[in-house]
């Protein structure tokens, strides 16, 4: 944190979200590297977030904005206000690692090709295990991060290319985000980073992963991992990405499968007594159809063939595909 123009911009969103701010943002003060801002947006909240900002945390830069406005659009604000060439999202509900920024920068510097940095996060009350090492599409059209459950080490232990990083904890290239932009508003919440992801890759910005980089993550602390609002743009935001990401060819091909998938979740969401939100997320989908083939066919000049599909989340467990369809 220097008088001078930062290098890298720390954007972190919050939404009610208070209680985590001395952990997430004491964590930022002591990181090896300093050469960065913090943007803090408070996305509406109504608990005094703002306020105890300023008290508690006068260096970091705070955005109020008048409503929430979902996660995509809450770090589009952020990134008006960001004057770093590297661009960071944070989630509130993290603890970093104090070389946390250190090994994201290392990694950007050892890859200058790649538009995204995933780093590691890991569960914030088993720190052993992972929670997403990157994120990647299944060939059931559902989303998956990398890793998760599985305990820290190998194969995550080194860098490797995945399809994109987690937003939770990411570093984007701002030469990227200049060329293709940043997050879809219309998604708000949930599957932005698929998107971004689809389109850094049709643009030739591949991810590469940061291991070291290690962040501590609640997972859903905002919004909880069956609540209504979770269930509707989980679904939703899943035929959003489908509809207008995935290569024709690989849509076709795959699309029994990712129907199948859907059928099931549907299905789960009717069980557990929320079959309100995933029917609506479908009702959602249809009239956002429109929309969703235009932005399609404004992609389509740069929907060069993408050699993606050994990126994609392979081998999964039962266990893995149970607890995205919220079986578990």
């Amino acid at each position: 944190m220097t008088g001078l123009k930062p290098r890298v911009s720390v954007i972190v969103l919050t939404w009610n979200g208070k209680r985590y701010l001395p952990g997430c943002l004491g964590a930022l003060a002591v990181q090896t590297f300093r050469d960065f801002e913090v943007i803090l947006v408070d996305n509406g909240s109504e608990d005094g977030s703002g306020q105890y900002v300023r008290e508690a945390f006068p260096w970091v830069r705070l955005v109020e904005l008048p409503e929430n406005l979902g996660f995509a659009e809450g770090n589009n604000r952020g990134l008006a206000t960001a004057q770093g060439k590297l661009i960071v999202t944070l989630n509130n509900d993290t603890l970093a690692e104090p070389g946390f920024l250190a090994e994201l920068v290392g990694a950007a510097e050892r890859y200058p090709r790649a538009g995204m940095i995933a780093a590691l996060l890991v569960n914030f009350y088993d720190p052993a295990r992972i929670d997403a090492a990157g994120i990647a599409p299944g060939f059931d059209g559902l989303g998956y991060c990398l890793g998760h459950g599985e305990p820290v080490g190998a194969p995550w232990d080194t860098s490797r290319e995945v399809f994109g990083p987690s937003a939770g904890a990411a570093l984007y290239r701002r030469e990227m985000i200049d060329e293709i932009g940043f997050f879809d508003a219309a998604f708000f919440a949930y599957a932005e980073d698929f998107d971004l992801a689809w389109r850094g890759r049709r643009a030739g910005w591949p991810c590469m992963t940061a291991p070291q980089a290690v962040v501590r993550h609640v997972h859903s602390a905002t919004s909880g991992t069956e609540s209504p609002f979770t269930i509707y743009h989980i679904h939703r935001n899943k035929w959003y990405v489908l509809l207008k990401d995935w290569p024709t060819r690989l849509l076709l091909r795959h699309l029994p499968r990712i129907l199948m998938a859907d059928l099931a979740a549907l299905s789960v969401a009717l069980l557990k007594g929320r079959g309100g939100a995933a029917l609506r997320a479908r009702w959602g989908v249809l009239a956002a159809l429109p929309w969703l083939l235009v932005k399609r066919r404004e992609d389509d000049g740069k929907r060069a063939p993408l050699p993606v599909e050994q990126l994609f989340a392979r081998g999964l467990s039962l266990a893995a595909l149970k607890r995205k369809l919220g079986m578990s």
